[in-house]
């Protein structure tokens, strides 16, 4: 990390839920442009983190800025460098993948082309496909290009290639990867490791809702002493890592 100003900055998150602590202390920067990881069991407290950075969540204690902006207080300006997939889409079932884009491109002064986010996603022959008509991979990688609509300066995506085939798979890594090169800030919560390995910068390692590392996936396997990030990710938590279904 240098000491330019951090593209996201979390401090001291902490969120409950009735008696039940989901995220415990976290605490995290982001570089312009870095790619980190976000790595954790089902429970540990991945999704509350990335909700609360994008202002989707407000925490019971800590604070967030994105480039500077806070997503409470300042939620129009942080529409517009933000963009964000989560795992469930919802979205209007009746409405053709060019309606959806054409209405999300519609909330941003210069958009992405249609044509372009239907490249980048693999979409090119699903234009007039009702929302209700994709398979679950096909709608996973549509609210990934409705995320790229607004060419956002920072992008959350949670579960970025859950259900989504191989080759569907590498292609939105190498979207990624396109992205990255473009400058893009990423924060991706994901269960694949060989997904991790390959796109980030550093990985967060959360447990019970706390952070118990950040550090590139190569230092993390060092400081486990383990073969490969799967089993330095059981050596540190105690806990086998499943790929989400």
């Amino acid at each position: 990390m240098t000491s330019e100003e951090p593209a996201i900055h979390a401090e001291h998150l902490h969120r409950r839920y009735g008696d039940t602590v989901a995220v415990d202390d976290v605490g995290l920067r982001v570089a312009p442009g870095e790619v980190l990881g976000i790595l954790g069991t089902n429970g540990a407290g991945k999704t509350t983190t990335v909700e609360m950075i994008a202002g989707l969540r407000r925490p019971d204690r800590g604070r967030v800025t994105i480039l500077g902006l806070d997503p409470q207080r300042d939620r129009a300006a942080v529409r517009q460098v933000l963009g964000v997939q989560l795992q469930e889409a919802e979205l209007h079932g009746a409405l053709t993948v060019s309606e959806l884009i054409g209405l999300y491109r519609g909330f941003y002064p210069g958009p992405r082309p249609s044509g372009e986010l239907l490249e980048l996603v693999g979409l090119q022959d699903k234009r007039g496909v009702r929302f209700e008509k994709l398979s679950g991979g096909q709608q996973q990688r549509l609210s990934i290009a409705l995320a790229l609509a607004g060419r956002p300066r920072v992008l959350i995506l949670d579960e970025l290639t859950t259900g989504l085939d191989p080759r569907a798979r590498r292609q939105m890594w190498a979207t990624i990867e396109l992205l990255r090169d473009e400058g893009v800030t990423i924060v991706l919560v994901s269960h694949a490791m060989e997904e991790v390995e390959r796109l980030c910068d550093r990985v967060a390692l959360l447990d019970a809702g706390r952070l118990l590392a950040v550090e590139p996936p190569a230092a993390l396997v060092a400081r486990a002493g383990a073969r490969n990030l799967d089993d330095a990710f059981v050596a540190l938590t105690g806990k086998q890592l499943e790929e989400a279904e």
